[in-house]
């Protein structure tokens, strides 16, 4: 039976945090306190949120402040390295509008990353890992099916290198989609892959926004190479990724017709920083983007109490964090476990900062810069950024994209409190109607 999810009590979204301790938000089963520091939720009752509301201290008299923090001023040291991002093509065959590669070359001149390079990476990737460790290694670009041949002899190492030490190797490639073979698809699936297929809507929004570089639309040929990859996927997953900008907000919309094509899951991103500020999304923008999420969430949330599975990525990586109390200093695992590679070898703090020197990080020759890691580290945690200090969505949010923070500021931080907002009032309410879901 069908049970309707209300959707009243998940607006208007919160005013900026008053204090940083706990967040108190309401559903129509009641109230409900996030106490942020390890991200735990309770169901309090009316008599107790109102003294929250009217006194912080409260907080502390009643026993939710843990006696050994979760998350304390201790930077992360010397972090042993994880994952890999591969520019194996710092060039690309679209010409999107607000690229943070610039087209594909990162500001330089068009290149394709040398096989010595990837198969230097993938050694520098195992280097010390030890059997049963799991380890990652992605591809971007640029386009990295231009360099198809490097990208594959890179795979074929790494599985040996797997092979021969125990190690659980894990491999993601993030493509345009407009060049992928029938055969690029059989490689993927006996690989595992998980495949992220970057798409902005359907049909002109797509096209206007990730024209080819003569300025043709670029959707039609990503159906037509894609198609066939949605239909193999069994033990790799194909996943499109919405980059939302000013002129495609029609999320809903975007949601139904990428599930309906097919794929194993659907998210959407801002456009937060872009070269020369081109298609960046504004307050106004984002307010907007926060009531089309939110909608996309009210279908979620039918979806699961009705016993169907519904692929919109935001919501299901949200609702797991929740329910797991993930708690973090940082935003991801950028500077840290998680490294890019450019195509001449040079290390990054992900795949963003290729040819930026605010993430430099050394080169697969000398390894590691850890003096400039353990810097980066220290001077990016979360309590020494402001005004994340003093928001109760810090341990959530970790402080929001290093890349975006650095080169645009914070312009997200309403939009973000917001939809955290709604997923703890949307958690709440699966976790009483759909329990097994959890499981």
């Amino acid at each position: 039976m069908l049970v309707r999810i209300a959707p009243s009590v998940s607006s208007p979204p919160p005013a900026p945090p008053k204090q940083k301790d706990y967040h108190l938000f309401e559903t129509e089963l009641g109230s409900h306190v996030l106490a942020a520091d390890g991200s735990r939720v309770y169901s309090i009752g009316a008599d107790t949120a109102r003294a929250l509301a009217a006194d912080p201290d409260e907080f502390g008299r009643l026993g939710l402040q843990p006696d050994a923090r979760y998350v304390d001023d201790t930077a992360v040291e010397d972090p042993p390295l994880r994952a890999l991002s591969l520019a194996v093509a710092q060039k690309c065959n679209l010409g999107c509008v607000y690229c943070y590669a610039s087209r594909g070359t990162f500001g330089d001149a068009p290149q394709n990353m040398s096989l010595e390079v990837a198969l230097a990476a993938v050694d520098r990737l195992f280097e010390g890992a030890s059997a049963g460790t799991r380890l990652n290694l992605s591809f971007l670009g640029g386009e990295p099916l231009v360099n198809r041949g490097v990208l594959r002899a890179a795979v074929e190492h790494a599985t040996r290198r797997a092979a021969e030490t125990g190690v659980v190797a894990g491999y993601s490639i993030t493509t345009n989609g407009t060049l992928i073979s029938g055969d690029d698809g059989q490689f993927f699936e006996s690989h595992g892959f998980a495949v992220t297929i970057s798409m902005d809507g359907a049909g002109a929004d797509h096209d206007r926004l990730r024209p080819f570089q003569d300025g043709r639309g670029s959707y039609s040929r990503i159906l037509e190479r894609v198609t066939p990859l949605l239909a193999m996927q069994r033990r790799m997953q194909v996943s499109a990724r919405v980059t939302v900008t000013p002129s495609n907000l029609d999320l809903r919309g975007t949601l139904e017709t990428l599930l309906g094509l097919g794929f194993h899951s659907v998210g959407f991103s801002p456009m937060l920083a872009s070269p020369g500020g081109a298609a960046e999304m504004g307050s106004g923008d984002l307010s907007l983007m926060l009531e089309r999420m939110i909608e996309c969430g009210q279908s979620f949330e039918r979806s699961i109490v009705a016993g169907e599975r519904f692929a919109f990525s935001n919501m299901a990586t949200a609702m797991r964090e929740i329910h797991r109390g993930t708690h973090r200093p940082y935003p991801c695992g950028a500077g840290a476990g998680y490294l890019g590679v450019s195509a001449t070898g040079e290390l990054a703090a992900c795949h963003r900062f290729v040819g930026d020197a605010a993430g430099a990080m050394g080169n697969l020759r000398d390894g590691v810069d850890s003096v400039r890691q353990n810097a980066w580290l220290r001077e990016r945690h979360v309590h020494l950024q402001e005004p994340c200090s003093g928001c109760w969505a810090r341990y959530l949010c970790g402080g929001g994209c290093h890349h975006e923070v650095i080169h645009r500021g914070r312009p997200a931080c309403d939009y973000i409190r917001g939809w955290l907002h709604y997923c703890l009032q949307a958690y709440v309410r699966l976790l009483d109607r759909r329990p097994d879901y959890f499981d």
